[in-house]
C-alpha cells in the first residue's frame, strides 16, 4: 500500500500526506467534513479487506494465545513498531499539544472495546457478536449530530446505512432471543464494544486529537490499552500452557505489525480528513470480507445468501456516499 500511495496516479492523495513522512495526512484543514473521493473509497475498501483477514488471524492464534493476552501482545508489539517509525521520521511524540486527556480517553475506550468483545464471545456466538458490534456506524452517525455538526446524515443516507446493515443480517442471520442470561450478557457486551468503538471514533474526530499525527493518536491507544488489557487477562485467569505454534505467532504478528501498526494509522488519518459518518459505513464490508477470507483460508462454507448480502451492503454504501 505504501508503494501505491507514491505512484503518480495517486498524486492527489499523496499531497494529502505529510511531506516528510509520506504517510500522515495534513491536519490543518477546515473543520467541515469532506465527502470521500474515489481514492479514499478505494483505500477504505482495502482496509476493510485487511480487517476481514484479521478476523481469520484471531481464529488461527486463539487456540495457542488466549484472547486478552493476544490483544495485550498486539498492543505492545504495535506500540514498538509505531514509535520506531515515528522516531525514524522525526515525528514529535512527547510535545505538549493539549491532547493528553483526549488521548487517554481514546486509549481507555480502545481497551474497553476489545475487553468486551473478547470476553463476550465466551457467552454468545460470533454471529450474534458481529450483528451487535456493527451497530457502531449508527452510533457514529447519531453522535455526529451533537459532536460534529457539519457531518450529519440526510434521509437517503440513513436509508443507505440501514440497507448495509440489512446486508449483514442477510449474511449472518437475524439473532433469536437470548437462550439464557449468560447469552444476553454476551450480547450486551457486544453492544458495549460497539459503543466503545463508536465513541473512540467520535473522540478522535471531535477532540484535539484531530490536530496531531495519526501515529501519535494510535500510540495513545496502544500505550493506554496494553496495561489495562494485561490486568484484565490476569483477573480472568488467562495463561499460555505451551509455546505457541509458528502459525499462531505469525497470525499475531500479522495483527500487530500490519493491521494495528499500519492500517489503523491510515484509518485514523482518514477519520480526521474525511466525513466520519460516511467512512464508518464502509466498515460493514469487514464482516463480509471476513466470511470470504474464512472460505479462502479456513475452507468455511459460503451460503447462497452471501451474494445478496454483498449487493445490499454495496447499494447501501452507494446511497451513503451519493453527493447531496
Amino acid at each position: 500500500m505504501f508503494v501505491l500511495l507514491r505512484r503518480p496516479a495517486f498524486a492527489g492523495f499523496a499531497r494529502a500526506f505529510h511531506s516528510k513522512t509520506g504517510l500522515i495526512f495534513h491536519l490543518q484543514h477546515s473543520p467541515q467534513s469532506r465527502p470521500l473521493d474515489a481514492l479514499a473509497i478505494a483505500v477504505a475498501i482495502g482496509l476493510c479487506l485487511t480487517w476481514g483477514f484479521n478476523q481469520v488471524a484471531i481464529k488461527l492464534a486463539i487456540h495457542d494465545i488466549p484472547p486478552l493476552i493476544q490483544s495485550t501482545a498486539r498492543s505492545v508489539i504495535a506500540a514498538v513498531c509505531v514509535a520506531g517509525y515515528a522516531w525514524l521520521r522525526g515525528i514529535p511524540l512527547l510535545k505538549r499539544d493539549g491532547t493528553l486527556m483526549a488521548g487517554i480517553a481514546a486509549g481507555v475506550l480502545f481497551a474497553i472495546e476489545f475487553l468486551l468483545l473478547y470476553r463476550g464471545l465466551l457467552w454468545t456466538t460470533a454471529t450474534r457478536t458481529v450483528l451487535f458490534l456493527y451497530s457502531a456506524p449508527f452510533l457514529v452517525a447519531l453522535g455526529s449530530r451533537w459532536f460534529i455538526p457539519g457531518d450529519r446524515f440526510y434521509p437517503s443516507q440513513w436509508v443507505g446505512l440501514v440497507m448495509s446493515f440489512i446486508g449483514i443480517v442477510i449474511a449472518f442471520g437475524l439473532p433469536t432471543p437470548a437462550a439464557d442470561p449468560r447469552q444476553m450478557l454476551g450480547d450486551l457486551m457486544a453492544v458495549g464494544g460497539a459503543v466503545a468503538w463508536g465513541a473512540t471514533t467520535l473522540v478522535i474526530k471531535a477532540s484535539a486529537l484531530n490536530r496531531i499525527s495519526s501515529e501519535k493518536t494510535m500510540l495513545y491507544q496502544l500505550v493506554v490499552s496494553a496495561p489495562l488489557l494485561a490486568i484484565a487477562a490476569i483477573l480472568f485467569g488467562e495463561h499460555i500452557d505451551a509455546i505457541p505454534s509458528a502459525l499462531a505467532v505469525g497470525a499475531l504478528l500479522y495483527q500487530a505489525v500490519w493491521v494495528v501498526s499500519v492500517t489503523f494509522v491510515i484509518w485514523f488519518a482518514l477519520i480526521v480528513r474525511y466525513s466520519v459518518t460516511r467512512l464508518s459505513a464502509f466498515t460493514f464490508l469487514t464482516p463480509l470480507f471476513g466470511v470470504a477470507a474464512g472460505h479462502l483460508v479456513l475452507d468455511e462454507p459460503l451460503t447462497p445468501a452471501f451474494a445478496l448480502a454483498v449487493a445490499f451492503v454495496a447499494l447501501g454504501l452507494v446511497l451513503v456516499n451519493r453527493p447531496r
